[in-house]
């Protein structure tokens, strides 16, 4: 089985440079919406009509989802929500502009030892590795419910980072030197258990129809 895991078209936050996290009230840019209609050249898969696709409950998550679905050229089907796949809950950072949280103490620790990073009033890094491999896990299920050989998983960027860390058996501090661009595509490659091979391969990492790469050590996985 295979996971395909999508993030989300370039947004407004990402242009204004502001840490958007699980506001609902952030809309894909039309760039953005540009960005997922020409990724689905990187996911044929979209065609088959048993693939499963499962979304982060966040707006732009679900409005990429949707676009990726509506390429098919026939009656759109929507997406099914699983909320393992939400943003980072980053808590009094929610908002906040990305030039002034980089002058905050917290910062440097979520960049190069994120195993002991908690955002103030929200999530702790490990939580959301925990809840990652949690969504990895919900998908193979998904798929082997649905007989489909891969499953679409639209997420944000630190999500799609941790769950490729997991994947490649990179521990959580070094989860930041991955680098996952809007609208990028990554595939997991799961095993079927024969023993013959890891329990998960990547077979592509963060690929963009236009090619573009991804700033480093940003939360939410780059702009």
């Amino acid at each position: 089985m295979e996971i395909i895991l999508v993030r989300h078209g370039e947004s407004t936050a990402n242009v204004a440079g502001v840490l958007a996290g699980r506001s609902n009230d952030v809309a894909l840019t039309e760039r953005g919406r540009e960005q997922v209609a020409g990724a689905r050249v990187l996911v044929p898969e979209l065609g088959v009509p048993e693939v499963p696709v499962l979304t982060s409950p966040i707006a732009r998550c679900v409005a990429t989802a949707r676009i990726l679905l509506e390429a098919e050229g026939r009656e759109a089907r929507e997406p099914d929500v699983l909320d393992a796949l939400a943003e980072v809950d980053y808590g009094e950072w929610t908002g906040r502009g990305i030039a002034e949280l980089l002058r905050e103490e917290l910062w440097q620790t979520v960049r190069t030892s994120p195993s002991r990073a908690r955002f103030p009033g929200g999530e702790s890094l490990p939580e959301v590795a925990e809840r990652t491999r949690a969504a990895l896990a919900a998908a193979v299920r998904r798929g082997e419910e649905a007989q489909a050989e891969t499953v679409v998983l639209v997420s944000h960027g630190d999500v799609i980072k941790l769950a490729l860390a997991h994947a490649l058996g990179v521990e959580l501090d070094r989860f930041q030197r991955i680098a996952v661009a809007p609208a990028s595509v990554s595939r997991i490659r799961v095993d079927a258990g024969d023993g013959h091979g890891p329990p998960m391969t990547v077979t592509m990492l963060g690929a963009t129809a236009a090619g573009r790469r991804a700033e480093a050590a940003v939360p939410g996985g780059g702009r």
